[in-house]
């Protein structure tokens, strides 16, 4: 009886894993489809698990046809979960490469440092703390309400420019930078209620570099859908997809310049919609070939995804990508030191379908977000 139930468990396991591998490769933006480009990894883990105790169960009832069936099945899905993941190993080859010893006496560095400091934390003074002592070039910061500008007051002492909005419920953001800005403007791509920031630095030994921050929608989230407090909805992935691809069509329009893109995207590094995101743009991931670097979330390991991003233009050499603990976030901070390289002036070359693709996500996200009173 025992034996059998065993079997039993095991073949619905690896049904239901067969399923949530699935899902995901559907064109729909429902965030309960969406949600499992997540947990790759962690379905990795669980797959290790099934294969553990259909080995148990083989070596007691002595293996049969069947075993061998769910053996194949378990490999195959192990094996496409974790080529999402292998990319961001050190067994891949670098997107960026890195900077060498002869570069770095030669060029001007600079440090960047991207975090979601949660706006129901209340961590101000160890958080300017933590800035100080990582003294990065350019700070970005999410979710800044009215409460975490007062709170972060001593950093306009440190840092001469600054650029962003301030807006509660999560949706603030600001730049905070020791270069001076050739441009700055805060646009509204998709939702009126989500800012990005779009700034051209001015880095000395370097030049201009363009520079976006972000921080689409996430999935699943709950939003008011009418004006009615008690009317909720979760939030689909379109209108996040659409904020990616408009960023990625603003690099792809001005490819000749150096670009960087920074933010927490709500989205893991390995989907679908990131990855067109690298092909519309060109844009270069660090975590290529390095470490995962996963972000959120910080209190829970098992359940934490790579979604707080940097991607850079070719024309970028990495000297340091590390991930450091924010006190009273669920996001890690990262931080990336970076040198100016040779610019190949290369235009990207996405495919026409996945303009095409791109061009469908802008529009279902705009209607999307029309339709849910979120755009004005």
């Amino acid at each position: 009886m025992f034996l059998k139930l065993m079997l039993w468990i095991i073949r619905v396991l690896i049904l239901l894993l067969v399923v949530v591998s699935i899902l995901p490769e559907m064109p729909s933006g429902q965030w309960w489809i969406r949600l499992w480009e997540f947990p790759r990894l962690q379905l990795t883990f669980v797959l290790a698990v099934v294969l553990l105790l259909l080995i148990f169960h083989a070596w007691l009832k002595r293996p049969r046809k069947e075993h061998a069936v769910l053996l194949v099945l378990i490999l195959a899905l192990a094996g496409w979960q974790l080529s999402h993941i292998v990319p961001f190993t050190a067994v891949w080859p670098n997107e960026v490469p890195t900077a060498d010893a002869q570069t770095l006496e030669n060029q001007s560095t600079f440090k960047v440092l991207t975090a979601n400091v949660t706006y129901k934390n209340d961590s101000y003074s160890e958080v300017v703390e933590l800035i100080q002592r990582e003294d990065p070039d350019l700070l970005l910061l999410i979710e800044i309400d009215s409460e975490w500008e007062e709170g972060l007051a001593p950093l306009n002492e440190r840092y001469e420019y600054r650029v962003g909005e301030v807006r509660g419920e999560g949706l603030g953001i600001v730049l905070w930078s020791r270069f001076p800005f050739l441009e700055q403007e805060v646009k509204y791509l998709v939702s009126e209620r989500r800012p990005s920031l779009f700034v051209t630095l001015d880095i000395p030994g370097i030049g201009p570099i363009r520079y976006v921050g972000t921080h689409p929608v996430p999935p699943g989230l709950k939003d008011r859908i009418t004006h009615n407090d008690e009317t909720t909805e979760r939030r689909d992935s379109r209108v996040r997809d659409a904020e990616l691809m408009l960023v990625a069509r603003h690099v792809q329009q001005d490819s000749d310049n150096r670009w960087i893109v920074t933010g927490d995207f709500n989205d893991v590094a390995w989907s679908d919609t990131t990855k067109l995101f690298a092909d519309l743009s060109d844009l270069k991931d660090p975590r290529h070939g390095r470490r995962l670097l996963s972000t959120y979330h910080a209190e829970r390991p098992f359940w934490r995804y790579p979604i707080d991003h940097l991607f850079v233009s070719d024309g970028f050499h990495l000297v340091d990508l590390d991930r450091i603990r924010l006190k009273g976030s669920d996001h890690f901070a990262i931080t990336t030191t970076l040198t100016a390289a040779r610019k190949d002036q290369a235009q990207p070359e996405a495919s026409e379908d996945e303009h095409q693709k791109a061009q469908e996500l802008v529009e279902e996200g705009t209607e999307d977000a029309s339709e849910h009173n979120v755009s004005d």
